[in-house]
C-alpha cells in the first residue's frame, strides 16, 4: 500500500508545466439520461468565504500563491493542487501529474456553473460529487488540523458550501454528499442527523478508518455513526483511496499500476467490511463501493459461497457464529457497486445483483469516460434489456440517493430510449 498524498507530491516534480486546456467538446448524442455516482471536484477559491464564526473566519482554509503557484493552506500547511486532480482538462496524450493553477484547468472541475454545461456536454442528468485529492475522498484533511475547534467549523463550512454553493445552485443535477467528523464518531453520528434534517442524504467515509490512524472495523468505536446513518437513510460512500491508501505492489510502480488496482482495493475492502459485522449489526446500513467497479464480484460471490460452506458453516471460524444470512446475502443487503468500464462482466452479472449497480463517470478524473460516455455505455449495453439498462443508467441511482427521476424531457429526442 501507499499513501496517496506523498505519492501525489513525489508526482508534482515531473513536468514544468500543464499543456493548453481542450476547447469544449460538442455535445454527444444521448442514449439514455445518465446519473452518474462517483465524479469528484475541486473546491473552488472561495469555498469558504463567509461560512465559518467570525472569530475563525481569518483563519479558515484559503487559497494563497507563491511563486507563480495556488496552494491551499491549511493552518500553517501549504497543499499544492496536482494536475491529478483535473486531467479531463487535457488531451489524454498530455496528461499533467504536476501543480496546477484554476485558470489552467477545465473551469468545469471547479466552477458549478461550468460543471453543469460539461455534464450537458455528455448527456450526465445527475452527479454526485466528491472531494478533490488536497481534501482528501473521505475529507480526512480537517482531520489533520491542529486546531480541532478550526478543523470543525472548517469542515461544517464545507458541508453548507456542498449543500448552498454546489449542489444548491442546481439541485435536480447535482446530489449533495458531506464529509463526516472522521475524529471523533460520537460527533459525526450529531453531524449525520443534523445534516440529514438540512436535505443530506449521502456522506463520504473512509474504506479503511485504521490507515487514516483511527480504530479499525472491527471495534464498535464507529457504531454511533453507522446508526446514525441506518437510521436517517444516509448513504455511506465508500470511494477506494479515501483511506489515504490504495494498493501498490511496489515502491517503484508507476501511476498506471495504481489505477488498473483500484479493483482490487475495492474488493478487498468489501471483504473487510462483510466481515466486521458492521452490515449485520446494522442490517439497514447502505454501503456504495465507488470507484472499484464490477469485474471482480461474481468472483467475490463464489468464493463468498465456498467460504460459508466450507469454513462457516464448518465450524472453522467462529466470525460468522449467530448470523443468520450467508456472507452474500449481507453483501447484497447492504452494498451497491460503482460500474465504469465492464464490457465483459455488465451483460453477466446475476439477477440478484443487478438492483445494486449503479453507473460512474469519475469527472475529471482519469479514468472518466467523459465526454464519451454514452457511447462507451451504449458498446456495453448491447444485449441488455431496457429495464436492466434503466436500472443501471439512472433507476437505481436515483433509488438510492432518494433523487427525483429525470424528468420527461430528458427523455425528448433520445437516439434510443433504452428504457
Amino acid at each position: 500500500m501507499t499513501d496517496i498524498d506523498e505519492f501525489i507530491k513525489a508526482h508534482l516534480k515531473n513536468r514544468t508545466g500543464p499543456p493548453p486546456v481542450i476547447e469544449d467538446p460538442e455535445p454527444r448524442k444521448r442514449f439514455w439520461p445518465l446519473v452518474s455516482v462517483d465524479d469528484h471536484l475541486l473546491e473552488p477559491r472561495e469555498t469558504f468565504e463567509g461560512r465559518l464564526p467570525r472569530a475563525l473566519q481569518d483563519r479558515a482554509p484559503r487559497i494563497v500563491e507563491k511563486d507563480g503557484m495556488e496552494y491551499w493552506l491549511f493552518e500553517d500547511e501549504l497543499v499544492p493542487i496536482s494536475g491529478g486532480n483535473v486531467m479531463k482538462s487535457w488531451r489524454a496524450e498530455d496528461m499533467y501529474n504536476g501543480p496546477v493553477r484554476y485558470d489552467q484547468m477545465r473551469t468545469g472541475a471547479w466552477d458549478v456553473d461550468a460543471r453543469v454545461r460539461d455534464m450537458d456536454i455528455a448527456g450526465m442528468y445527475a452527479s454526485l460529487c466528491f472531494p478533490s485529492m488536497v481534501f482528501g475522498f473521505a475529507g480526512w484533511r480537517f482531520m489533520r488540523m491542529k486546531d480541532r475547534e478550526l478543523g470543525l467549523a472548517s469542515l461544517r463550512a464545507y458541508n453548507q458550501w456542498v449543500l448552498e454553493g454546489w449542489a444548491g445552485a442546481y439541485p435536480d443535477r447535482l446530489i449533495p454528499s458531506q464529509v463526516s467528523c472522521l475524529w471523533d464518531a460520537e460527533l459525526a453520528a450529531a453531524e449525520i442527523r443534523r445534516n440529514a434534517e438540512r436535505g443530506f442524504h449521502s456522506v463520504t467515509f473512509s474504506e479503511n478508518p485504521e490507515s487514516l490512524g483511527l480504530p479499525s472495523l472491527y471495534t464498535d468505536y464507529w457504531d454511533p455513526f453507522f446508526r446514525a446513518c441506518e437510521e436517517t437513510g444516509t448513504v455511506v460512500n465508500l470511494h477506494v483511496g479515501s483511506s489515504g491508501q490504495t494498493m501498490l505492489p511496489s515502491k517503484d510502480s508507476p501511476s498506471e499500476v495504481l489505477s488498473a488496482l483500484f479493483t482490487v482495493s475495492a474488493l478487498a475492502s468489501a471483504v473487510d467490511w462483510v466481515f466486521s459485522r458492521i452490515p449485520v449489526r446494522f442490517p439497514g446500513l447502505k454501503l456504495v463501493l465507488s470507484e472499484g467497479g464490477i469485474g471482480w464480484l461474481p468472483m467475490l460471490l463464489d468464493r463468498l459461497d465456498y467460504i460459508a460452506s466450507e469454513y462457516v458453516v464448518g465450524g472453522m471460524t467462529d466470525t460468522w457464529d449467530g448470523v443468520r444470512e450467508s456472507p452474500r446475502e449481507v453483501l447484497l443487503r447492504n452494498f451497491w457497486f460503482a460500474a465504469y468500464y465492464e464490457p465483459r462482466t455488465i451483460g453477466r452479472v446475476d439477477e440478484d445483483v443487478l438492483p445494486h449497480i449503479m453507473y460512474e463517470a469519475d469527472y475529471p478524473h482519469a479514468d472518466s469516460s467523459w465526454p464519451d460516455t454514452q457511447e462507451i455505455l451504449r458498446q456495453q449495453f448491447t444485449g441488455l434489456g431496457p429495464a436492466v439498462v434503466r436500472a443501471v443508467t439512472f433507476g437505481n441511482a436515483c433509488d438510492l440517493f432518494q433523487h427525483p427521476l429525470p424528468p420527461r424531457e430528458w427523455f425528448n429526442g433520445l437516439v434510443t430510449a433504452g428504457s
